[in-house]
């Protein structure tokens, strides 16, 4: 088979393409044949040594993806060969051959190519986690997402629309704010130009944001926090900026705000049925194209170099992928 290596730490310039033995699956095993495999900013980051899992070298990033079974181990039921499937497996996936637990894969559902299904688990099923789960947002609420045109943005800015929720779209220029506003944000603030405190407080009239989504981080979460609702929910997703911000804690107090920390990682782990409702909905709405599971762009494995540099630099507009 084929794989992105990941030999020594260090830039995305210093993966290899190489070729390797297939897997054998074993009890409980499944071996996938991969099409697509979705890529996300902790991709870039894992390679570097600065992601909080770490594999042991060698190890090909990638997380989810989309195949075929191709081979099933003993006391494996409910998947055949031949069935197409999304699974996570954490990293190790940017491979033409993917071997994982048979609990790792859910059925992918007419109606859904294999590209949008590729890319589909991370930042939907955060954003669905984060929302439904942690934020528990409600119909009517508003919902500020930072960083809203990216791949988990686009899809808070999708997932808070279909929960009844008013949308505010915050993003650094109109392009990337067109975008959200094309799939489901009814208001926007380019951060590039515009105080995002005060420009989200005027928006919902002085009241304040319901629910707060920042996978960005840095300078913009204490500028957000701010701009919270009494009794608001601030999520805290990531931080694509590069900084792990420090807010004044006396904010939380005097808005009577929660602070919620999105650990979608543990909760696949610690909730596996909670994991597998929300992924079968995520795969309905985007079988029916209520969700878009856009992908911005494609590439082969040999410039996965070029891939992640687009996601590092954040000018993806939804999910990057890699075709196996």
């Amino acid at each position: 088979m084929k794989a992105v290596l990941c030999r020594a730490y260090g830039p995305p310039e210093n993966l290899v393409v190489e070729t390797l033995n297939d897997p054998i699956a074993g009890p409980g095993e499944i071996v996938v044949e991969t099409t697509y495999i979705g890529l996300n900013f902790f991709d870039t980051l894992i390679i570097e040594n600065k992601y909080q899992i770490k594999p042991p070298l060698p190890f090909s990033p990638g997380a989810e993806f989309a195949g075929r079974i191709g081979e099933i181990g003993a006391d494996v039921t409910g998947f055949q060969i031949g069935d197409r499937v999304m699974g996570f497996i954490g990293y190790g996936a940017c491979r033409s051959k993917v071997l994982c637990k048979a609990a790792d894969l859910i059925h992918i559902p007419e109606g859904l190519s294999d590209e949008q299904a590729a890319g589909l688990t991370v930042t939907y099923g955060t954003a669905l986690h984060s929302l439904k789960q942690r934020a528990q947002m409600r119909p009517g609420e508003t919902l500020a997402v930072l960083g809203a045109s990216g791949g988990v943005g686009i899809a808070a800015v999708e997932i808070g629309r279909l929960m009844g929720a008013k949308v505010i779209a915050c993003a650094s220029n109109e392009e990337k704010l067109a975008f959200a506003v094309q799939h489901g944000a009814s208001e926007r603030v380019d951060y590039g130009h515009q105080d995002l405190k005060e420009a989200l407080r005027t928006l919902t009239g002085g009241n304040g944001v319901d629910v707060i989504y920042d996978p960005v981080g840095g300078q913009l979460s204490e500028a957000a926090l701010r701009s919270i609702a009494w009794q608001g929910r601030f999520l805290v997703v990531g931080f694509a900026s590069g900084e792990i911000p420090k807010v004044p804690l006396n904010l939380a107090l005097l808005k009577g705000c929660d602070v919620l920390g999105v650990s979608w990682g543990e909760f696949v782990k610690r909730s596996p049925q909670g994991h597998r409702e929300n992924m079968a909905q995520l795969a309905a709405w985007a079988a029916t194209r209520t969700l878009s599971a856009h992908v911005h762009a494609v590439y082969p494995m040999e410039q996965i170099a070029t891939a992640l540099g687009v996601i590092r630099r954040r000018e993806a507009n939804g999910k990057v992928v890699i075709k196996a």
